[in-house]
């Protein structure tokens, strides 16, 4: 399965924006990418064919990801943190349309 991908990571100073995201497997997302996550400011966007966004939030002070779907129009998004272990075992099967019934354990929560 393949998705477009965005991202920002701080210490390499690495970025694509939304709008130029590039494609790229799943697998070749785990393997590149999942790695490079290193300060509070690093994110990981995926969009699925529906152009559903999937957003990967580092915090490393807690050794955790916030992992959401956001809804602009509420301003808040479905989401949940995961460790890395979760976060690459996520990745590796990543459903081919994200929404909140194909990732479980989501929560709503309002910006």
């Amino acid at each position: 399965m393949h998705y477009k991908v965005f991202y920002y990571f701080e210490r390499s100073n690495d970025a694509i924006s939304s709008a130029s995201a590039v494609e790229m497997s799943a697998h070749d997302i785990r393997r590149q990418l999942l790695g490079r996550f290193h300060g509070e400011d690093d994110y990981l966007g995926l969009i699925d064919g529906h152009d559903n966004v999937l957003q990967i939030l580092c915090e490393p002070r807690a050794e955790r990801f916030w992992v959401e779907l956001p809804v602009e129009a509420a301003k808040a998004s479905w989401g949940r943190y995961l460790n890395l272990e979760e976060l690459v075992e996520l990745v590796e099967t990543l459903p081919p349309v994200f929404n909140k019934d194909s990732l479980p354990g989501l929560q709503y929560k309002p910006w």
